[in-house]
């Protein structure tokens, strides 16, 4: 039995402003419909003993504690730039900014 009519796809396409050929209503009803079919599916699976998932594999963190480590030195970096100006890297503006 088809839960979502030909009809309901017209209806919805009208009101969504969305031109579609007989062809198109009577496939989308059919894609519809299985599409309800799969979600009543897992509707029936999805009981409180089953716990909600979005992952089937536990997600762990992977972060690494922070470190103060050794820095380069900010002058040593910018003699190496093209063009600098007051201790930070001058690049040709873009954007049209003043």
């Amino acid at each position: 039995m088809s839960r979502i009519s030909t009809d309901e796809v017209a209806r919805v396409a009208g009101l969504a402003h969305i031109a579609l050929t007989d062809e198109e209503i009577t496939r989308f009803a059919g894609e519809l419909d299985a599409i309800a079919d799969a979600v009543s599916k897992v509707s029936e699976v999805a009981t409180p003993e089953v716990p909600a998932t979005s992952h089937p594999i536990p997600l762990t963190n992977v972060w690494r504690e922070d470190e103060v480590g050794q820095t380069v030195d900010r002058d040593e970096v910018l003699a190496q730039a093209p063009a600098a100006q007051d201790g930070m890297f001058l690049v040709p503006q873009i954007l049209g900014e003043d």
